[in-house]
């Protein structure tokens, strides 16, 4: 019975049919195509590690780690140091991650557990990712005539009543970390909400109608069950959001006031590697490219290790909620 059941769904051209010749080929060629697109990026990385790296050499000769540990950035003296800007990389970046972060999450849970109509979720869906389309330029001459202005009496107000808190010891004259990661947090907003939404969404809501069925509330079923199961998804979406914010550019380079400076206060002026080697370089000489070129590696260096950990964060999250160790 079970013979002449197989006979007939391989002679009526249904789904269990075996594939034929052409698919054998189509599958073939996309395999062979994907090969190829994954050995054109691992070359591409190695190109330009290598390119980057020749420039580099003898910067790196010369200064050593005392370039990753020095604070002056001084050409004519031909010393220089990027931890104030690897500070401000970081700094700006992780700020920007915890208020872009949250509301990302944030309009995920809004979006995708019933508190709208799905038509209207899908309209505000579309407004925020719309904002991922928006130049840098446009972001950071915004930060300039609106944030800034709109910060400065809140800054003053700060430091007048809790200047002696490090957070808040000098208030925003100019440019500063407040204003560029605010901007930031904006930027990288997008990216976080859109991942979070598809992870929410992966959820069957059959795991949902579980929650109710033992008795928890909406947000207990939300805080409790959606995000543990959504967490790697939400967690590859800050990972994102955090290599978005570390490699950004020009905004930063506009708003964070370039000043080569080690300071906690939010509303001091700082910089970052990006807006170092966009700022510098037009200008740039050859021993300062050489400096330049290795603070790209340095850049580099720090994506790689915060993709990394949060690669590795992510796995071991799902290996936790699956009951693996």
């Amino acid at each position: 019975m079970a013979r002449h059941q197989f006979n007939i769904s391989r002679t009526s051209g249904s789904v269990s049919a075996p594939p034929s010749s052409r698919e054998l080929t189509v599958d073939s060629l996309f395999r062979g195509f994907a090969w190829i697109c994954a050995a054109f990026i691992i070359v591409l990385t190695a190109w330009l590690l290598f390119k980057i790296g020749a420039q580099a050499i003898p910067a790196i000769r010369q200064h050593g780690l005392g370039f990753i540990f020095g604070t002056t950035w001084d050409v004519s003296r031909e010393s220089f140091g990027v931890l104030p800007e690897i500070w401000g990389t970081l700094y700006s970046s992780f700020l920007a991650l915890i208020i872009g972060g949250t509301f990302g999450v944030a309009i995920a849970i809004f979006l995708t557990q019933e508190f709208i109509s799905p038509r209207l979720a899908a309209v505000f869906r579309t407004i925020v990712e719309m904002l991922a389309a928006i130049p840098s330029v446009v972001y950071g001459l915004w930060g300039i005539y609106v944030v800034i202005p709109m910060l400065r009496p809140i800054s003053e107000f700060l430091h007048a009543w809790l200047g002696w808190f490090p957070l808040f010891s000098t208030d925003l004259a100019g440019p500063g970390l407040a204003p560029a990661a605010l901007v930031l947090a904006i930027m990288i907003l997008p990216t976080v909400a859109a991942i979070s939404v598809d992870a929410l969404r992966r959820i069957p809501y059959k795991v949902k109608e579980a929650a109710y069925g033992m008795g928890t509330t909406r947000w207990e079923a939300i805080l409790k069950v959606m995000l543990p199961t959504a967490s790697s998804g939400i967690l590859a979406a800050l990972v994102l959001g955090f290599g978005r914010a570390l490699g950004e550019t020009m905004a930063l380079a506009m708003l964070i006031g370039n000043s080569n400076q080690i300071n906690l206060s939010l509303f001091a002026p700082a910089n970052t590697l990006a807006s170092l080697l966009a700022s510098s370089f037009p200008e740039a000489g050859v021993v300062e490219v050489q400096a330049l070129m290795y603070a790209a590696l340095v850049l580099l260096a720090i994506t790689f290790l915060v993709n990394v950990g949060g690669l590795a964060i992510q796995q071991y999250t799902v290996r936790k909620f699956e009951g693996k160790r």
